[in-house]
């Protein structure tokens, strides 16, 4: 999801399970759903069938269900959180005076009418052809099974639905401010996932998903005015026309047949959307690797210039994520104008279709990266929003520094400037706090965006920028088409490395602790100089240390972080670097000498690149005057 400012508890993961001598697996679904919307009421009805595989170890008696257009009704949780939250999104709430004059924020949600909800009813549960039993509580359906699903088999699920489309409050909806149609995300019954760690039916209250990995056949009818664009595969593109066709092929439908039934195919994927609207624009580009970039958007001229102008740039940015990640696995991406802010999808986006063409093209570039970061490596993104934001803000910046005119030596300082403002505050959780519960919204943003991005931006601090991209490409190949959780990207970084970062993942995801180091003295030293440096934060660090001297020279200081058993390259090759005796963490003190009278030095620098998220840089700075 696209950023509004500016982990782990689990670091076991899979590789305790291997530990175990339990091999890896994840469980399988195959959809076929048919839909039928009603574009006058917003009311639709479809039929699903899912085919359950049960990979795991276990028998399950019970499977559950998301219901996530529920969350859209007056008295749900998700109106309950508006309430108490001291920050609540913005787009949730509206500005109204009391009796008093005193304005306060009122939810959306809460004013609602019935025809304006969002819900979706369930019938006809049934598990190989035999009624099952089901609950609804709010967004979760919970269904005790006719028959236990036994490890290492296949089971099917037949159920009828009944939904309807909210007036758009947040990512799904219809008639949103932009003034799209349709913007169909979460609006079908989704199985939630089961895995090594057990069930993860959370409740929709704000945040993101999880998914299980399967394939999607979706048949969607409606009026034949409207166009479609949105996860998959269009089945039938000669019928439908839209944009979609082959070049010089006739359309073979009449045109005055009222509906259309799209027919799309999305594999290998753990979610499906769509968005429609009878005002689309729809164009295709070629990217890197002959995939099919499309473009929805409303067909005016103040937006098609912007979305014109967007499509170069995403061909560019594709090819940047393929060289710097991995390569897009599949045959087509869908940027579509959805009306509410960002939000990443299976093969797409809905985001903001209106605004400066530069705000749309850093929505357009952040939405991408998330097909590396959370459609392909799909973690979980209610328990570690950190590991698909903040991975996903970290290319962003990368890529949009890369394309600048004038780039920047650090593309990340304003992710740091934000880390350190929130530390400020004194309102900063461990990233293992589960996304749905943060105090306030802002912290939560920081944390997953930007302290998220930092994990990555530091890492190469720690281990050097060659190894990091290494890391991100062995990643990507080790996990792509899995669910990766903090333990598997320190553990691809220690592969690549050879050095040991357990301590990182622990002090910077899984507690508050911070990284605070100083120059605490620069002494004479019988013609030589003594330097001494104290570790003042809880969090260690290796360090990279500077001195520039007056004749206009200057060299480096590498000191080893002992607990790593890891030397860094050095990072200016053009610099002479000496490598000092590693710090070991009960220290709190360390100090070395160099062979210049203190009168030689000009100035001396913890950290020169400003990688390290040292919180109090003031004492992280020796300088003569």
């Amino acid at each position: 999801m696209k950023k509004i400012i500016l982990l782990s508890f689990l670091s076991f993961g899979l590789n305790s399970v291997f530990a175990q001598n339990t091999p890896y697996w994840q469980q399988h679904v195959d959809y076929k759903m048919e839909v039928s919307m009603d574009v006058k009421t917003y009311q639709y009805k479809g039929k699903q069938e899912l085919v359950y595989t049960n990979n795991s170890s276990d028998t399950l008696k019970k499977v559950y269900y998301h219901l996530f257009f529920n969350a859209f009704q007056p008295g749900s949780e998700m109106d309950a959180r508006l309430h108490s939250i001291k920050d609540p999104d913005g787009r949730m709430v509206n500005k109204v005076k009391g009796a008093d004059g005193k304005e306060t924020k009122q939810s959306r949600i809460e004013t609602l009418k019935p025809n304006e909800i969002g819900f979706l009813k369930i019938t006809n549960f049934k598990q190989d052809g035999v009624t099952a039993q089901t609950k609804t509580s709010g967004t979760i359906l919970e269904v005790t099974l006719a028959q236990p699903i036994l490890p290492n088999s296949k089971t099917t699920f037949t159920l009828d639905f009944d939904g309807q489309v909210p007036v758009q409050i947040r990512r799904s909806g219809r008639n949103n401010s932009e003034g799209i149609e349709l913007s169909m995300s979460q609006w079908y019954p989704k199985l939630a996932e089961f895995d090594f760690e057990g069930w993860h039916a959370d409740p929709y209250i704000a945040r993101e998903f999880h998914g299980v990995w399967g394939n999607f056949d979706v048949k969607i009818t409606l009026d034949s005015a409207y166009t479609i664009g949105g996860s998959g595969y269009l089945q039938n593109k000669n019928e439908i026309g839209h944009g979609y066709q082959d070049a010089g092929v006739t359309v073979t439908y009449p045109k005055k047949t009222k509906t259309l039934t799209w027919h799309f195919i999305a594999p290998n994927v753990h979610d499906f959307t769509w968005a429609a609207d009878k005002e689309y624009a729809h164009d295709i580009v070629k990217g890197p690797n002959d995939v099919d970039l499309h473009f929805f958007y409303k067909n005016n001229p103040k937006v098609a210039e912007n979305w014109k102008k967007l499509e170069p740039m995403m061909v560019k940015v594709m090819d940047f994520y393929n060289k710097t990640v991995g390569a897009y696995p599949y045959k087509q991406y869908s940027f579509i104008q959805g009306g509410d802010g960002g939000m990443e999808y299976a093969m797409c986006t809905l985001m903001l279709g209106n605004g400066t063409f530069e705000g749309i093209l850093g929505t357009a570039t952040h939405e991408l990266g998330h097909s590396w970061f959370q459609h392909i490596l799909a973690s979980n993104e209610s328990k570690h929003p950190w590991m698909d934001e903040g991975f996903t803000t970290y290319i962003e910046d990368r890529v949009l520094n890369e394309l600048a005119a004038k780039k920047e030596v650090n593309p990340f300082k304003g992710n740091y400037a934000a880390y350190y403002q929130l530390v400020q505050s004194g309102k900063e959780q461990p990233q293992t706090t589960h996304g749905d519960r943060y105090d306030e919204n802002r912290p939560y943003s920081i944390s997953s965006y930007v302290k998220g991005s930092i994990f990555l931006s530091q890492l190469a601090y720690v281990i050097g920028q060659d190894n990091l991209d290494a890391t991100l490409k062995r990643y990507y190949n080790d996990f792509k088409f899995k669910h990766p959780t903090p333990n598997d990207i320190k553990r691809s970084a220690e592969r690549v490395s050879g050095a040991e970062l357990d301590w990182y993942l622990i002090d910077w995801a899984e507690t508050a602790n911070t990284i605070d180091y100083g120059i605490k003295d620069v002494a004479d030293n019988a013609g030589k100089t003594t330097i001494t440096l104290e570790r003042i934060g809880r969090m260690p660090m290796p360090i990279d240390l500077t001195v520039e001297y007056t004749d206009g020279t200057s060299e480096s200081f590498y000191i080893p972080l002992k607990m790593m058993n890891f030397m860094k390259p050095n990072p200016n090759p053009n610099v002479k670097r000496t490598v000092l005796d590693d710090w070991a963490w009960a220290q709190s003190n360390y100090n070395f000498t160099i062979d210049k009278n203190k009168t030689a030095i000009k100035k001396i620098t913890i950290d020169p690149s400003g990688l390290m998220a040292d919180v109090k840089a003031a004492n992280n700075v020796f300088e003569v005057k």
